[in-house]
Formats: structure tokens, C-alpha cells, sequence
């Protein structure tokens, strides 16, 4: 009877050892994550901007519009804007009733006209004088404001070098402490971002007066006298890595 019971201890205690043997022989690792990032100037400026016009009259709404729109075109012109960095949206006409819906109007108030333009600004040293003179010429709304680095991707590889850098010295770092070595990545993820800085507004909203208002009331008048500082725009980079240890 106790020559039973031993043999089936031993039976049991050598299933308890299969079924822990492939986890002891799972390779161990480890996991850690890197991060960089780089400070560049820009070096281009999108704008986007919308000219309205409003009149009892639907026809003289849309002369408005033009009139405005062509003051636009010329000024960016005969400030050296390439015409393929000049777009013009479609125009949009929109009759405007009385908010009270009980009242039953066939002629509107009055016929909203809009339209959007988007400009490219290769020289940062422009904006100010740019901005000023399109506001000036017929501009109304300023719906957002960009500054961009055209050199984006060589930036972003460089901040995921740096990442990448810095989580293999983190795991080695770790790893040493546990007397241990770092081997082969097992796993590698990564994750960019950044290459711009701006303002953007909800589209024809009055709250964009106040870029406006900020941009023609600066201290000195003249806004070709380059008020403007940029500063820099952050690109960074993110990378999470498991090493095998050895």
C-alpha cells in the first residue's frame, strides 16, 4: 500500500515538472522604450484665409466678393507669392432668413458670400508683411496659421536614431544591474511626431478677429519690420524595444 502511494507521488511530481519546463525554457527579455527630441526652425508658413461678403443684393454680394478676392490675388502677387502656392476654394452663397422660424420668408435678408484661400509662404521672414497686407486687401477671417519644416522626414529620422539609441542604453543600463547581457531586439515599435506649430480656428468663426486684431495693432506700426519670432518647432520620436537577455 505504501509502495502505491510513493510511486504515485513520483508520478505526479513528474507531471508538476513537464508542465513547468516550457516556461523555464522561455528565453528571458526585456523591455524598455526611448524617446527623443529635435528642435528645428521653420522654415515655411501655410495660411489659410477667407474672404465674405454680404448684400440685400445677390449680385452686387458676389461683385463684393470678387473685388475683394481679385485685391487679394494682386497683393500676394506683387509681394513675389508664386501663383502655384496661391489656392482659391470654390465660391459659396448662402441666403440669410430670420432666425425665427415662424415667420415664412420667400426673400432672404440678406446673401452671404464666402470664399477660402490658402497660402504658401517659402520665406518666414514674410508672415508678418504677408498677413498684414491680405487682411488690408480684402481678407476677413484668418482660419489657421502654420509654421512647417519642409526637411521633415530627415528630422524624424534623426529624433528615431536618437530614440533608438537611447532605449538600447537604457536596457543595457538595466540589464548590468542584473548581471546580465542585452541580445538580440525581439520586438521594436515606434512612434513620430511633431514638425509643426500653429493656431487653427473653427472655419468662419468671429472669434478669428482676434488674430486679426492682434496681427494690425502690433507695437511699431509697421509689420514689415519683422515682429515676428518664431522660435522652433519640436519633431520628436517615441521607440519601445524587447532585447532578449543573455
Amino acid at each position: 500500500m505504501n509502495q502505491t502511494l510513493s510511486l504515485t507521488a513520483i508520478a505526479l511530481t513528474g507531471l508538476l515538472v513537464m508542465a513547468a519546463s516550457p516556461l523555464a525554457a522561455q528565453t528571458p527579455s526585456i523591455s524598455v522604450s526611448g524617446t527623443a527630441e529635435i528642435r528645428v526652425a521653420p522654415d515655411e508658413v501655410n495660411l489659410r484665409l477667407g474672404v465674405e461678403s454680404r448684400d440685400v443684393k445677390l449680385d452686387e454680394a458676389v461683385k463684393q466678393n470678387e473685388t475683394r478676392t481679385a485685391a487679394v490675388l494682386k497683393f500676394l502677387k506683387d509681394a513675389g507669392i508664386d501663383a502655384k502656392d496661391i489656392q482659391t476654394d470654390f465660391i459659396e452663397i448662402q441666403p440669410q432668413f430670420n432666425s425665427d422660424r415662424r415667420e415664412q420668408q420667400i426673400v432672404p435678408n440678406f446673401y452671404l458670400v464666402r470664399r477660402n484661400l490658402g497660402v504658401r509662404l517659402r520665406k518666414v521672414d514674410q508672415f508678418d508683411t504677408v498677413l498684414a497686407g491680405t487682411l488690408r486687401s480684402g481678407v476677413n477671417y484668418v482660419m489657421g496659421i502654420e509654421f512647417r519644416t519642409t526637411e521633415l522626414r530627415k528630422h524624424r529620422d534623426a529624433a528615431r536614431q536618437q530614440a533608438i539609441r537611447a532605449a538600447k542604453e537604457k536596457a543595457v543600463a538595466l540589464a548590468s544591474e542584473l548581471d546580465a547581457k542585452v541580445g538580440k531586439p525581439v520586438t521594436i515599435h515606434e512612434q513620430t511626431g511633431g514638425g509643426w506649430w500653429g493656431w487653427s480656428g473653427s472655419p468662419w468663426s468671429h472669434g478669428n478677429a482676434m488674430i486679426q486684431n492682434t496681427i494690425q495693432s502690433q507695437p511699431g506700426g509697421d509689420p514689415g519690420e519683422g515682429n515676428l519670432s518664431v522660435g522652433q518647432i519640436s519633431v520628436t520620436a517615441t521607440v519601445n524595444v524587447t532585447f532578449q537577455l543573455e
